[in-house]
């Protein structure tokens, strides 16, 4: 049972987080599931049939861009993806919210009024 609101609590942030990863530079996929789990001590592990819908809604959605970098010796093409102003202004609004949702569950846990 623990898994199942673990995943239901997880899902409703990533693109928040993902935006946040791309906030600073442009990153490839694994590079992003890298740093999701890195920076989140492994609370967040993300696999890359996760990862890559993520991806293309946030794109669809005309929040990150990305483009295939030119290989170099024996390295293949990656695609990159890059934050656009209209996902840096979404991640404040989303960041606003999820400070506002965080807020409320406090005061209900820590039983405040």
């Amino acid at each position: 049972m623990n898994e199942k609101y673990e995943r239901q609590m997880k899902k409703g942030v990533f693109d928040m987080l993902v935006l946040k990863l791309l906030e600073q530079e442009a990153k490839y996929g694994y590079q992003l599931i890298y740093e999701m789990a890195e920076k989140s001590q492994n609370v967040f592990q993300l696999k890359e049939g996760t990862l890559y819908p993520i991806l293309y809604r946030l794109e669809e959605e005309k929040f990150v861009v990305s483009q295939w970098s030119e290989p170099e010796g024996k390295q293949v093409p990656r695609k990159y993806y890059k934050i656009t102003e209209e996902g840096r202004k979404a991640l404040q609004e989303i960041s606003h919210i999820w400070e506002q949702i965080c807020t409320g569950i406090a005061c209900i846990m820590e039983d405040k009024v």
